[in-house]
């Protein structure tokens, strides 16, 4: 069902450090809006659409946030390339250290750990759309969020992309959310 492709679906290829801006991205790894959260929300949700079409895009945009949870991790592991145990206790990151050295673990940015209670599937169809365009918009507003603290236009660019990809969920999901809601009048 799933094809790996060796590549993320955007370039990335930061040169420098920056230990502050990748806690901040972790947020995006396993905070409420995450791309984690996305991802596990779609496919779980994906099983209660009525149609076909509605199962195949919740199912193609839940793997595309898992390309995309690659995609920050990568960022992550990139700013922090280098990085001293010194440099991780100044920026607020000696507890994520202790616990996972330099491995990834799904936290926000405060250091919360990722739970299933950042998403909900309810099983009908246009409340969980619902949930699901909301999830788009705070997960845009996120990037636009992290795109204002960041400095380095290596990542700023990737993040311009990642934002965008919000919005484009967003519409293909009020698209759906349209027709459904046209069909129950309908009947």
């Amino acid at each position: 069902m799933f094809k790996y492709d060796k590549k993320l679906p955007y370039p990335i290829d930061i040169k420098k450090k920056d230990v502050k801006m990748a806690k901040y991205l972790l947020t995006q790894f396993g905070g409420s809006n995450s791309e984690l959260a996305a991802a596990l929300r779609y496919f779980s949700q994906k099983f209660s659409m009525p149609t076909a079409e509605g199962r195949a895009l919740l199912n193609d945009i839940a793997t595309e946030e898992l390309g995309h949870v690659e995609m920050i991790c990568t960022m992550v592991y990139q700013l922090l390339s280098g990085a001293s145990i010194e440099e991780l206790e100044e920026n607020g990151l000696s507890s994520q250290y202790v616990e996972h050295g330099y491995g990834l673990y799904p936290t926000d940015s405060n250091g919360v750990p990722f739970t299933v209670t950042y998403f909900n599937s309810v099983g009908e169809p246009i409340a969980d759309l619902a949930e699901d365009m909301a999830a788009e918009e705070k997960a845009r507003v996120t990037y636009e969020h992290l795109i204002d603290v960041a400095k380095d236009p290596d990542v700023i660019d990737v993040l311009l992309f990642l934002r965008q990809r919000e919005i484009v969920h967003y519409n293909r999901f009020r698209t759906l959310y349209e027709k459904y809601k046209y069909d129950m009048k309908k009947n």
